[in-house]
């Protein structure tokens, strides 16, 4: 298991090493495990395949409240010692949101408070060699707005019309559950398609929530102010996280 910190620092542990408990009891303070200072928050825990000879094959992705993401070979951060390991350098007044494992065939997609929303290909970010750099802009963001999330999407070959298709016919369907209208599809593409679907829920913080396909979220190149995610209005509030379900 992976632990990384709002301050950009990695550590590693085995998963048995951590205390078993029941569904009653309290569990056990994580400073008492891991060696972290003073303010140092764990933000993300990343599970990791036992054979780290696999991890060559494998990628990270880092996102930080400015905007700013990284993508690193995971095998970088193999060698982890008990005081933890620089994980990404960050500016003073940055931190830490969000770590993903992903493929050169991912989509980012990155999520802000004041309700908007980026999806751009991983490999528009270059793969850094190192772990001293600060990355670059995976989305530009408004005064006082901040990255809370991100989340790696399938990257589906399909251009905007084909997608739109696709999401009228899921409107289509009856009662019965029958798709009355596959539109310019045929019912071949239409189940290629359901196989590669996914669907994010974004929530605000005054509890109201959104269930969007993220065939809705186009592709875009990373930089942008990004689309609407969801409002952010009196009634809802700011959004607080965003995530695939199922």
């Amino acid at each position: 298991m992976k632990f990384i910190t709002t301050i950009g620092r990695g550590y590693k542990m085995k998963v048995y090493r951590l205390p078993l408990g029941s569904p009653q009891s309290l569990g056990k303070a994580i400073i008492n495990l891991l060696p972290l200072e003073e303010g140092e928050v764990i933000y993300t825990l990343m599970p990791l395949p036992e054979e780290e000879e696999s991890w060559s094959e494998l990628e990270v992705m880092f996102a930080t409240a400015k905007g700013n993401v990284r993508r690193n070979l995971l095998s970088d951060f193999s060698n982890v010692k008990a005081n933890g390991k620089i994980a990404m350098k960050l500016d003073e007044d940055d931190q830490l949101v969000d770590v993903r494992i992903c493929t050169p065939d991912s989509d980012v997609f990155l999520a802000a408070r004041g309700g908007k929303c980026i999806r751009f290909r991983a490999t528009d970010v270059r793969l850094f060699k190192g772990r001293d750099s600060s990355g670059v802009r995976g989305m530009k963001l408004g005064k006082g707005d901040s990255v809370i999330g991100m989340s790696i999407l399938k990257s589906v070959e399909a251009d905007t019309e084909t997608r739109d298709a696709y999401l009228r016919a899921r409107k289509s369907i009856d009662e019965a559950g029958n798709i009355t209208d596959y539109g310019s599809l045929t019912p071949e593409q239409y189940e290629a398609l359901l196989q590669d679907e996914e669907v994010l829920l974004a929530i605000t913080e005054n509890g109201y929530g959104k269930r969007t396909n993220a065939f809705e979220y186009r592709v875009t190149n990373r930089g942008g102010q990004g689309i609407i995610n969801i409002e952010t209005s009196d009634r809802n509030g700011d959004v607080v996280a965003t995530f695939p379900i199922t």
